[in-house]
C-alpha cells in the first residue's frame, strides 16, 4: 500500500471518529439538558382545599348551653343575642327571631339586633314586617346606616318599589354621603331615577 494511501485512510478514519464523538457528545448533552429541565421543572401549587364550616355537632352543643343558661335566665342578654345570632349564621330564622324578640322585649332601643331581625323576618318573606324593624332601629338610633340601607333593599328587589327605595336611600345618605357603599349607591340611583321616569304611574285601587 502506498503511503499516500495510508495516510489518507487514517485521516478519514480520524474524521469518522471525530463526527462520531461529536454526535455522540450532542446527543448526551441534550439528554443531560431535558434531565436537568424536567428536573428543574417549577411544581405547580395544588389549590387548597376551603376551611372546613363550624361542626354541626359543636353547634347544637353550644345552642344548648345557651339555651340552658336562657332557661335559668330568660333575660341574660348576652346569651340571648349570642343564640339569635347562632340561629341567623346557620339559616334558622324563625328561632332566630325568637331570641332577638326576646333580648328586644328588655332591651328594645338595640338597634343591631333589631335590625338583624328584621333580616330574618325578610328571610321568612314577610318584607312588611322586616320594613317595619328597620325603621324601628333607624329610629331609635338616627345615624344607625345598616337598617336605613336595608330598608331600601327590600323595597327595591322584594317589593319593586323603585320610588320608594330611592326615598330610603336619599335618608340614608343623609346619615352616610361619603362612604364607599354611598358612592355606589349614588350611581345606582341616577339609573334606578331614569327608571323611574319611564315607569306607568300605579293604577288606583280597585272598589267593590
Amino acid at each position: 500500500m502506498k503511503k499516500e494511501t495510508a495516510i489518507l485512510y487514517i485521516v478519514i478514519a480520524l474524521l469518522v471518529g471525530f463526527v462520531a464523538g461529536a454526535i455522540v457528545g450532542i446527543l448526551w448533552t441534550t439528554k443531560d439538558t431535558t434531565k436537568t429541565a424536567t428536573v428543574q421543572k417549577p411544581q405547580m401549587a395544588l389549590p387548597q382545599a376551603p376551611p372546613p364550616g363550624p361542626d354541626p355537632a359543636e353547634l347544637n352543643l353550644k345552642i344548648q348551653s345557651l339555651k340552658d343558661i336562657i332557661k335559668k335566665d330568660s333575660k341574660n342578654l348576652p346569651a340571648l343575642v349570642e343564640l339569635g345570632n347562632l340561629y341567623f349564621d346557620t339559616g334558622q330564622p324563625k328561632e332566630a327571631i325568637d331570641a332577638y324578640s326576646q333580648y328586644l322585649a328588655v332591651k328594645p332601643d338595640n338597634p343591631d339586633v333589631r335590625t338583624d331581625m328584621g333580616i330574618m323576618y325578610r328571610a321568612l318573606g314577610d318584607f312588611d314586617r322586616a320594613i317595619e324593624e328597620f325603621k324601628k332601629a333607624a329610629q331609635s338610633d338616627p345615624k344607625h346606616i345598616n337598617s336605613r340601607y336595608n330598608i331600601g333593599i327590600v323595597l327595591l328587589h322584594d317589593k319593586q318599589d323603585v320610588k320608594g327605595a330611592i326615598k330610603a336611600w336619599e335618608e340614608y345618605l343623609k346619615v352616610d354621603p361619603n362612604s364607599e357603599r354611598a358612592n355606589r349607591l349614588k350611581a345606582q340611583m341616577e339609573k334606578m331615577k331614569q327608571m323611574a321616569d319611564k315607569m306607568p304611574p300605579p293604577k288606583p285601587p280597585a272598589t267593590k
